[in-house]
């Protein structure tokens, strides 16, 4: 477990130059676990959907690109509520659950100035339509987003008040609810 928040900061300090070491009080850096880099073949891991698989009319794509050196995705397209619909997403399934201790969510993004969400999916969501939903903003500027696993709302009543993170299953990058443009790029997706 310390190798592996050790190979972790190390190559935070790689990948983002150290730019995305979260220092504690007192200068320590807290343990954090990147899944997601972009840089290995991503499209064999992530997969791409709309509400077209429930009768939607929401339009869009992943692509993976390269700028300055740093790899990212980028979702586009264009959500629309008509029809029933609301949505598009980039999903990964986890091949293991976060390290014990994780306490939250944490990517690097920018877009187009509009709110976008992280959906969980966790062994206890088994129908299509459930999750656990976290919303952000982001910029035209790279920014870190950090978001605790508190701060995610179940889909339904059923679900348990907040993710378990040793049960999750899948993370998406999703744009949702209303009708807008989207386009959204994730540098980095990890836990902290």
């Amino acid at each position: 477990m310390v190798l592996r928040n050790v190979i972790s900061a190390i190559l935070a300090v790689v990948i983002l130059g150290g730019a995305g070491l979260p220092a504690m009080a007192g200068g320590t850096v807290t343990a954090q676990t990147i899944i997601e880099d972009f840089t290995m073949q991503p499209q064999t891991r992530w997969r791409f959907f709309t509400d077209q698989v429930m009768g939607g009319v929401s339009t869009g794509g992943i692509a993976f690109a390269q700028e300055d050196g740093a790899s990212f995705a980028r979702m586009t397209g264009r959500v629309s509520t008509a029809n029933r619909g609301g949505f598009i997403q980039m999903r990964l399934d986890l091949a293991t659950p976060p390290p014990s201790g994780t306490t939250g969510v944490r990517l690097i993004v920018r877009g187009n100035d509009q709110p976008y969400f992280v959906h969980l999916r966790t062994g206890g969501t088994l129908l299509p339509w459930q999750y656990y939903q976290a919303s952000f903003d982001v910029s035209k500027s790279w920014n870190e987003v950090r978001l605790p696993l508190d701060a995610f709302k179940a889909s339904g009543g059923l679900l348990h008040k907040v993710p378990d993170h040793s049960s999750l299953t899948s993370l998406a990058i999703v744009a949702y609810g209303r009708d807008h443009d989207v386009q959204i790029d994730v540098r980095v997706l990890g836990f902290y």
